[in-house]
């Protein structure tokens, strides 16, 4: 279980640095945008966001951690090349493929993020139910055991002493009938 509680630790420092990192990216993509929005034509902007629309494709894989199922997702990466994002690159600005760019990397971050995350969390509960096996190992089971050691314990002192008590009556029994049988002799 520490092994585990130490992957736990190891993940959520990586989902922490996901989360700024990504904070830090929506930032910049928004900020990127707006600048768009503000010097670009709003129709110019819309027009190329429609031309960029297109599926997301991932492919869910797993793996284990320590005996726990967690995803990892294949993907492609979704930062385009000027040419491949589906519109005219004389009919928009640097500032719309800048803010294009900044988005598909936004999108990258959150795929990568989901990944850990939902790592991070069936390894929390996988944690928590072995918690709940020790507790109940430890609160339940092991002074159960004990009760029970305890009780063969005394049960077998009980029939030490009895053996012992029948041991010495039987003694005293050959006893008397030696000396019975020995004036006779």
């Amino acid at each position: 279980m520490d092994a585990l509680i130490q992957e736990f630790f190891h993940i959520m420092e990586s989902v922490s640095q996901s989360r700024d990192e990504l904070e830090r990216r929506a930032d910049v993509a928004q900020h990127s945008l707006l600048i768009a929005l503000a010097v670009d034509d709003p129709v110019t902007l819309k027009s190329a966001s429609f031309a960029t629309r297109r599926g997301v494709t991932l492919e869910i894989k797993g793996k284990n951690i320590m005996g726990v199922p967690v995803p990892i997702i294949e993907k492609k990466r979704f930062v385009k090349g000027l040419l491949e994002r589906g519109y005219s690159i004389l009919g928009v600005s640097g500032r719309i493929d800048e803010a294009a760019e900044n988005f598909e990397a936004e999108l990258d971050l959150i795929i990568s993020l989901a990944e850990t995350e939902t790592s991070l969390r069936r390894i929390g509960s996988e944690i928590q139910m072995t918690r709940r096996r020790v507790n109940a190992l430890e609160q339940v089971l092991i002074p159960e055991l004990k009760r029970q050691a305890k009780y063969i314990e005394i049960t077998i002192d009980e029939r030490e002493r009895e053996d012992l008590y029948r041991l010495k009556k039987v003694k005293k029994i050959i006893e008397r009938k030696k000396k019975t049988q020995s004036p006779q002799l």
